[in-house]
Order: structure tokens, then C-alpha cells, then sequence
């Protein structure tokens, strides 16, 4: 194994660490085989519910079957998000027992000396949310980005969290009204590592380069407070274009994987 590969898979070892770490955060977990599994109670998000698997795992039929089982349990969909390279021989077994892969979303990282800072757009700041009123915005701004149609009090119990817990929450509003306009995070660190993650721009305040200031300012919030490896994940290739530009570069890749529900 070549020096280059060898930091690569160690990278992706400690993001898969991180994942599995962070799995605990306002979620029910088991233990299935080698698999560590997750449920959020209060929301069948897809995006809250999945499991993440050993390093190097080999899983028997048995062991997917009782994850399945377990998902079907809480009425949700068994899914799992992980890095490949981590636990390669995982997606064959899956497959076999009838998953099939949602998509592949490149995982990107930046370094203090790679990132670009970007200054806020006009009319638009951005702050870090700590007290419910923020946090509050926060949530809203990100459902409406994400399609949710109401903003709970678990949404903001979560945000809280995060920030209690040692993450970080950014709110980016409009200058003369206040009014939410965007808002991304980057959550507890685990053994320097963080994920970026939950940016999102209300529909009316897009094209505007909000996004990417956020993105760029969190990462370097994270590097600052001495986390070694921010990292995140592109949902698409625009977006995937828009965190190179602030000097992200993709480093491995993670499988979403899942079984259709019968009916």
C-alpha cells in the first residue's frame, strides 16, 4: 500500500469513527452484529435513521436480517450511510439481501491554508446562533430549505445540542429585518473530527453566495477551535462545484445504501 493510499484510508477510517461515534446524539442505538444501528423517535427523516458498519466488516445474511428486522420495528425504512473503503466487502452482502444503493456523495475536506474565506453578501449577516431565539431561526431557515413544512421544538432541541455539546450553529439573516435567510453547522467534534453539514438557503435569498460563505466560515471556525478534520458531504455535482470553489477537495466517498419497505 502506497503512502498516498495509506493516509487516504486512514482519513476515511476516522470519518467512519466519527460517523458511528456520532450516531448516540438524541438517537436511539443497538448493536447488530457489526452493525451499530440508529433511530431518531421523533422523526422518520430518512437522513436521521440509518446504520453504520464495522471497519472491515464481513456481515452474514443473519446479521442484515436482524437489521432489517429492527428497522421494521420503529416503522423505518433499514438504511445505512458509510464510507466503502472503510468496510469494502459490506455493499455485496447488502445487496444480496435485496438493498440497493441510493447514490454515492463525494466527501470533502479543506485545509486552513486551501480554504477561502468569503465575505458575507450584502445586506446579510452572519452570527452564531446560541440562544432559542437564533436557534430557532436556525431551524426554520434550514426546513424551509429542505422542503420540511414546520419548524418543531425538536428541530431547535437539536440545534441546542449541537452548540451544547461543542458544535457550532451559524445564522445567516437579513441585515434590516431580521428575517432568517440561511443557516449551516458544524456538529460535536469526536477525536478531531467534524462534519459540516445542515447548510441551507431559504429559496428567496439563493444565488447570492450565502451558501458558500457559511461553508467557508464554519470550516474555518472548526480548524480554529483545533479540529484537525472538518469535513463534509456534496448531494449533488453543483454542489460539490460550489465547495471547490471555497477550496474543498474530494477525498473519498460515502454509499447510501437502503431496503425498499413491502407496500
Amino acid at each position: 500500500m502506497n503512502s498516498v493510499h495509506s493516509v487516504r484510508l486512514s482519513t476515511d477510517r476516522r470519518i467512519q469513527s466519527y460517523l458511528r461515534a456520532s450516531l448516540s446524539a438524541g438517537r436511539e442505538t443497538a448493536r447488530i452484529g457489526s452493525f451499530l444501528a440508529s433511530s431518531d423517535p421523533t422523526s422518520a427523516n430518512i437522513y436521521r435513521n440509518y446504520a453504520v458498519p464495522d471497519d472491515g466488516a464481513k456481515p452474514e445474511p443473519s446479521e442484515i436480517s436482524a437489521l432489517v428486522g429492527w428497522y421494521e420495528q420503529r416503522s423505518r425504512v433499514a438504511r445505512l450511510e458509510y464510507l466503502p473503503s472503510a468496510a469494502p466487502k459490506v455493499e455485496q452482502a447488502l445487496v444480496l439481501s435485496g438493498f440497493s444503493a441510493e447514490g454515492r456523495l463525494p466527501v470533502m475536506i479543506c485545509k486552513m491554508e486551501t480554504g477561502k474565506q468569503f465575505r458575507c453578501p450584502e445586506a446579510i449577516e452572519i452570527l452564531t446562533a446560541q440562544d432559542d431565539v437564533t436557534l430557532r431561526a436556525a431551524a426554520h431557515a434550514q426546513n424551509e430549505a429542505y422542503g420540511e413544512a414546520n419548524t418543531t421544538e425538536a428541530d431547535v432541541a437539536r440545534l441546542r445540542c449541537t452548540v451544547q455539546s461543542g458544535g457550532m450553529v451559524l445564522l445567516a439573516r437579513d441585515l434590516h429585518t431580521g428575517e432568517p435567510a440561511g443557516a449551516g453547522l458544524y456538529s460535536a467534534p469526536l477525536g478531531g473530527v467534524t462534519e459540516i453539514a445542515a447548510i441551507g438557503v431559504r429559496p428567496r435569498f439563493r444565488r447570492r453566495g450565502i451558501a458558500r460563505a457559511l461553508t467557508s466560515q464554519l470550516n474555518r471556525a472548526a480548524i480554529e477551535s483545533g479540529i484537525l478534520i472538518p469535513f463534509l458531504m456534496a448531494a449533488h455535482p453543483a454542489e460539490e462545484r460550489l465547495y471547490a470553489r471555497a477550496g474543498f477537495v474530494t477525498c473519498s466517498e460515502i454509499l447510501h445504501i437502503s431496503k425498499e419497505r413491502p407496500g
